[in-house]
Parts: structure tokens; sequence; C-alpha cells
């Protein structure tokens, strides 16, 4: 139990400290908050794996860190995180270096994101329809 709540408060600093550019840039800072985002995300959090997932798609260094962010993006997407299901769904449309492009997967993403409220969720499935023959 206390563990958890060390954890949840190193996620909660580590989430300010991340707007600290000087901060971000410095090796040691960095490790460091991805210790803190990972933890939170291993143990479930909801909210951390989207933000974390988010972190490892568009700015992790190599392929590895690509497909655990699109990892935890589905993880979260499946616990009702909109904003990790719509980006999903986008990664699917566009294909990764293990997946052909898939609209018919993007779509089924889509839709959870328009349920959990994304707004622009309902767009990206009215235009997939569209071009459908």
């Amino acid at each position: 139990m206390l563990w958890r709540i060390k954890a949840r408060a190193g996620y909660w600093l580590a989430r300010r400290l991340f707007h600290w550019s000087w901060f971000v840039r410095q090796p040691r800072g960095w490790s460091w908050l991805e210790g803190q985002f990972s933890r939170m995300a291993n143990l479930g959090d909801v909210g951390a794996q989207s933000f974390y997932g988010h972190i490892l798609t568009f700015r992790g260094q190599g392929l590895g860190a690509r497909e655990e962010g699109v990892r935890l993006l589905r993880l979260a997407a499946l616990a009702g995180d909109g904003k990790a299901a719509y980006q999903v769904g986008v990664i699917s449309l566009a294909g990764t270096a293990s997946k052909v492009p898939d609209p018919v997967e993007a779509a089924r993403w889509w839709t959870l994101a328009a349920k959990a409220g994304h707004p622009l969720a309902e767009i990206k499935l009215k235009t997939l329809e569209d071009h459908q023959p």
C-alpha cells in the first residue's frame, strides 16, 4: 500500500516536472521521469498508460519504444480512454512496421473513441465510411 502511494506521488511530481524543459533536457532528469511514467503505466493506471504511450509512440527512441507505446495506448483504449483509442485508430489506418494498414481495425478503435466522447472520432468514422467502395 505504501509503495502505491509513493508511486502516485512520484508520478504526480513527474507530470509537473515534465513541463519544465530544462529538466526534461537533462539525461538524469529524463531518465527519472521515464521511470515514474513507466512504473505507473505498469501498475495499470489508465491515464499513465495513455500519457506514456503517447510519449513512447511519438518521441521514443527506436522501434521497441514505438511498439511499447502502441501497446500502452491499446491498453488505455480498452480501459475507456478516448484519446488513446483515437490514436490507435490513426496508427491502425497508417500501419506500422509490423502491421499493414487496416481500415476495419481503425474503425473499431474510432468507435471506441467516439463512445468515450472523443470529438474527432465521429469525423474519422464518417470519412472512412465515405471512402469505402
